[in-house]
């Protein structure tokens, strides 16, 4: 990616003298519904932007941003400049400034096929074309010319001009009826509103003949007058009769109630617009009025409550960014968290106050924490508010730690300051920053004000839990007399050598022993602070009787590890399905599962303990998170050796299979455990239990072979063997859509022979022809568990590929590239040493290229030592 970097001093100085009154870009994608000329890749589109800005330092040099195959022209305060000599591929120089200036440029830009800038996509349904914009961190570039920096913010006015029967949509409302295209009277021009002030990555245009519904919210304002917000809700046209309007509509009002009720400051962006877009890279993206999702949210088949659970909590994440994030932004990209971290706590924390949605926090602390504690201990971790040089630091900084760590630590700080104090630092905030940039100091600021903890206390809180890295590890200590009376309780405080910071933690610590019925419930609790030091003594808890459980951060306050005392270790592998609690459930899952990650407990107990207590756990969503992390234990913790993996393969799938005839007919665990079937089955009866599913000769009571589960069957019996192109081939003809291309592709990866194997290689790396769709589902059945001696042959290509891959193509694709093709199914110290070597080879590769490595290196090494761990066993 030579040339499309933009460093954090550059971006500095440009800020420093350059101050934006506005752009006016017009974009024509009538060319969207043409074929694409031979050389063209996605096709191109035509683009003027008019750029009006200020320099402090009349006759000083800058540049514009933009990344585009050709450039028409370029005007400056109406000078005409060559483009051959100011436009280098990714940037426009700007010479000579003068006190107020104005840009003109005309350049044809290229459609996109990864996701990034104007993606462009053909419905294979209907073969209508459908566009939609993705700019996160740094894309606007490729569609118009601009500042590409978070803290030069403007109001933007768009027009486009699109195909007649198109609809398009844009940040703000149409100013009237589309108009006839003035060139040639082909299509038609639509004209909008100019923004307020807000940043490039946020603008957002989405394009074609989109299905879409509307409704209406409206509020009474303290002042008198009524907030009135026009809501829209849109798909593609093929996807309209599975897309449910109303009830994203319901939560959409639910939000906007809360919001309002707890910001005090109204939506400040007109109407609010939420588009459902084809292989979208994202969960979503919070453009201001134009929101956008990936179209996986419109759902095709039956899912799960926890899925309707999900979407609610995405809808309500990008809600909370019209105020954290657009209406007050970062400066730059160090300071991610302050948007990021704040919308991943508030869609929680809303979802729970203000929808029938109730189950968030038990949710993020079975999975969302789970990918915080995961990044955390990688080599690459890095505080929440954390260094980022340059665009390629950032893009790689959308991570567990910027998102569900940092949202863990506001919940923190919602117990260490309180709720009305954190809610009144945010009004504040909003009001004193209203359509500004900010940094951590201004947050500070803010609560130090309300919290009633002063700058100072506020400040150490920072350092403690902003300013550095690292998780830390709580474990109970107490000691009980003959009698079993508690007669020393303390929590113990670990950090490891690279990462030392002890930090304080406000926590419940929570005692459990069993009722007449034999559940474990909680029969005290006492809140306390932990000290930010390695002992913290609980004289609360002394002269109780000692219980069958302590569960340390009981509520899940803090972000920590939970370590277990003997007894209470003893107490979850015996009966972790009789505790009562769902969030305390949740919780002693999750320590459990970092005991496994971390090579304390070996995978098989970990597995012992998911065969005899999943089946009774009550929440879908954690228990689709045990299916997903016992797949998990099985394929990269279990010994590999004497055929343990496959006894241990068997007994999930007997147990899944077991679960799924004994499940309510119809209901979500009925599907979870399906799921979880097709994924485990490989005996022979398994099989053909699995085949006469897919072909309607089998049945289970109340379970519905949908398509989406039709697949899943399909890509059991294809990685196993037992199917092949035949039956590939007629379940697209049931399902010849998008969602059934990308799944037969991912089927076809999956198949045992080398030929499969070399015809994604092929594919993903000796071209760069695929959307990035398409590249995600061939890495995901490249992958197969099924035969990894296939897998072996490419894990030396891997290494001599990367450096290539990285320089040509773009961040995103790379970033899939890299990642999913890691030989992290070559499980070996060789594929260790060989990962040691690149890096030792490669030291000056672009860091973002050796972070991606470096991640991948340890999540192998961590696997070898859980197998390790696990062989002890035997």
């Amino acid at each position: 990616m030579p040339g499309t970097n933009l460093t954090r001093d550059e971006a500095r100085e440009r800020a420093r003298i350059l101050s934006v009154d506005g752009y006016q870009a017009h974009l024509d994608v009538r060319s969207a519904v043409r074929p694409v000329p031979e050389g063209e890749g996605a096709g191109r589109f035509g683009s003027r932007t008019v750029l009006r800005f200020r320099c402090s330092e009349p006759g000083a040099d800058s540049f514009a941003d933009l990344l585009a195959p050709s450039v028409r022209s370029v005007v400056l305060n109406g000078r005409a400049l060559d483009p051959a000599e100011v436009f280098d591929g990714s940037r426009i120089t700007l010479p000579g400034l003068e006190a107020e200036n104005e840009l003109v440029v005309e350049a044809d830009c290229a459609y996109s096929r990864s996701g990034e800038g104007l993606h462009r996509f053909t419905d294979p349904v209907d073969g209508e074309t459908y566009l939609y914009t993705q700019y996160e961190p740094a894309d606007a570039r490729r569609v118009f010319v601009t500042f590409e920096q978070p803290d030069l913010k403007a109001p933007f006015t768009f027009t486009v001009t699109a195909p007649a029967h198109w609809r398009v949509f844009s940040n703000s409302a149409a100013g009237g009826d589309a108009l006839p295209a003035e060139a040639d009277g082909a299509g038609l021009t639509w004209e909008f509103a100019p923004t307020p002030r807000i940043s490039s990555y946020i603008t957002a245009v989405v394009a074609g003949p989109y299905h879409l519904a509307t409704d209406h919210y409206s509020r009474a304002l303290p002042d008198g007058r009524t907030l009135e917000i026009p809501l829209g809700a849109m798909c593609r046209a093929s996807l309209a009769q599975y897309f449910d309007a109303d009830e994203i509509f319901t939560v959409t009002k639910q939000g906007l109630d809360f919001f309002h009720d707890e910001f005090d400051y109204p939506y400040p962006f007109g109407k609010y617009d939420q588009a459902f877009v084809p292989e979208y890279n994202l969960g979503a993206m919070e453009n201001p009025g134009l929101v956008t999702f990936r179209e996986d949210y419109v759902f095709r088949s039956k899912v799960t409550e926890a899925a309707y659970e999900g979407r609610a909590n995405v809808i309500l994440h990008e809600m909370a960014h019209m105020w954290f994030g657009d209406l007050v932004t970062m400066q730059w990209w160090d300071d991610l968290w302050l948007k990021e971290s704040f919308a991943d706590f508030m869609g929680t924390f809303s979802q729970l106050e203000a929808t029938r949605y109730q189950a968030g926090w038990i949710t993020f602390a079975n999975r969302r924490k789970a990918w915080a504690y995961r990044q955390d201990q990688l080599p690459t971790t890095h505080p929440i508010t954390a260094d980022i040089r340059d665009l390629e630091d950032a893009k790689l900084n959308f991570d567990g730690i910027t998102y569900a760590k940092g949202a863990a630590v506001l919940k923190q700080l919602v117990a260490y300051a309180g709720r009305d104090a954190f809610f009144e630092g945010a009004r504040r905030y909003f009001k004193r920053h209203a359509f500004g940039n900010t940094t951590l100091a201004d947050l500070l600021a803010v609560l130090a004000e309300t919290s009633g903890r002063g700058a100072e206390a506020m400040a150490e809180w920072s350092r403690a839990w902003l300013e550095t890295a690292g998780v830390n590890v709580l474990t109970p200590q107490l000691v009980a007399d003959t009698a079993g009376t508690i007669t020393s309780f303390a929590v113990l405080q670990e950090a490891t050598a690279e990462y030392p910071t002890l930090r304080p933690h406000r926590i419940v610590v929570g005692l459990y022993d069993r009722d007449a019925d034999g559940a474990l419930v909680r029969t005290h609790q006492v809140g306390l602070d932990v000290a930010a030091t390695a002992r913290t003594e609980v004289p609360e808890l002394v002269g109780r009787p000692r219980p069958a459980l302590v569960l340390v951060n009981d509520e899940d306050l803090t972000y920590c590890k939970v370590r277990f005392d003997e007894t209470s270790l003893a107490t979850l592998r015996d009966g972790l399905g009789d505790v009562a609690s769902p969030i305390a459930r949740a919780v002693a899952w999750s320590a459990l599962w970092n005991m496994t990650r971390d090579g304390l407990m070996p995978a098989r107990d970990y597995l012992d303990t998911v065969l005899r207590f999943a089946g009774s756990e009550s929440d879908i969503g954690v228990l689709q998170s045990l299916h997903q992390q016992a797949k998990s234990a099985l394929d990269l913790y279990v010994t590999p050796e004497d055929g343990v993996r496959a006894e241990w393969g068997a007994k999930l799938a007997e147990e899944a299979l077991t679960r799924l005839r004994a499940a309510e007919p119809g209901g979500d665990h009925q599907l979870a455990w399906a799921r979880f079937f097709a994924q485990t089955a490989g005996s022979q009866a398994d099989l053909q239990l699995v085949a006469g599913l897919l072909a309607g000769t089998a049945r289970i009571d109340g379970l519905t072979v949908d398509q989406e589960l039709r697949w899943a069957l399909l890509h059991t019996l294809v990685a196993i063997g037992t199917a092949g192109e035949d039956e590939l081939a007629a379940e697209l003809s049931r399902d010849d859509t998008a969602s059934g291309k990308r799944l037969q592709s991912s089927c076809r990866a999956a198949r045992p022979t080398a030929e499969a194997k070399a015809e994604v290689w092929r594919a993903v790396v000796d071209t760069d022809e695929l959307p990035n769709a398409l590249v995600e589902a061939q890495i995901s059945g490249f992958q197969s568990t099924v035969r990894r001696d296939l897998l072996t042959p490419y894990a030396e290509p891997y290494f001599e590929v990367l450096e290539k891959i990285w320089a040509e193509r773009t961040i995103e694709t790379a970033m899939r590239v890299v990642r999913g093709l890691f030989p992290h199914l070559v499980t070996t110290a060789g594929t260790l040493a060989r990962t040691d070597a690149w890096l030792g080879e490669h030291e000056g590769a672009a860091p973002a290229l050796r972070r991606l490595v470096l991640e991948c290196r340890d999540d192998l090494a961590r696997a070898l030592r859980a197998q390790d761990r696990d062989a002890s066993l035997t």
